[in-house]
């Protein structure tokens, strides 16, 4: 993998507040993480390649990967129905800038409903209700940096 691309990588995580990104091409992979699992210095991991090491050479220790979140769409207590993100990426409440949001607190929504879009590697991705139902908290701003199975929206499915 070019060392410009590695680079590049380091600058979206230090932009995007991101605390890990992976990324694989081809046979090359690389993971970038904010924080080391005991140290509060960041520490990045250099590229690695899919084939494994001669036997005289010992393999690099890395850090275990996070497990993933348990599912994209959640009960939130007792508020209501919890939409989250399902990637990493930038929210946007509106198509396009200057446009008015796809939703606002108190609209009424019906499932497959656009609710945003978040932005992923330059792909936009349309986020739709999974349930119908009322718009009761919206958790996160234009433009802000989102986890993968983060809460976005709060759904009151009771009316």
């Amino acid at each position: 993998m070019d060392i410009r691309k590695v680079k590049k990588l380091i600058e979206l995580l230090d932009e995007s507040g991101i605390a890990e990104i992976e990324i694989t091409e081809g046979e090359e992979s690389v993971r970038i993480s904010r924080y080391a699992a005991h140290s509060a210095a960041p520490q990045f991991a250099a590229p690695i390649a899919a084939a494994p090491p001669a036997p005289s050479a010992p393999a690099p220790a890395l850090a275990p990967i996070a497990a993933p979140v348990a599912a994209p769409i959640a009960e939130v207590e007792d508020e209501g129905w919890g939409v989250t993100s399902p990637m990493v990426g930038t929210y946007y409440a509106a198509p396009t800038p200057g446009s008015p949001d796809f939703v606002q607190i108190g609209d009424r929504v019906s499932e497959g409903d656009t609710l945003c879009i978040v932005e992923a590697m330059k792909m936009m991705n349309q986020i739709e209700a999974d349930v119908s139902g009322t718009i009761k908290s919206i958790r996160v701003q234009n433009g802000e940096p989102v986890e993968y199975g983060q809460i976005l929206f709060v759904i009151d499915q009771r009316d």
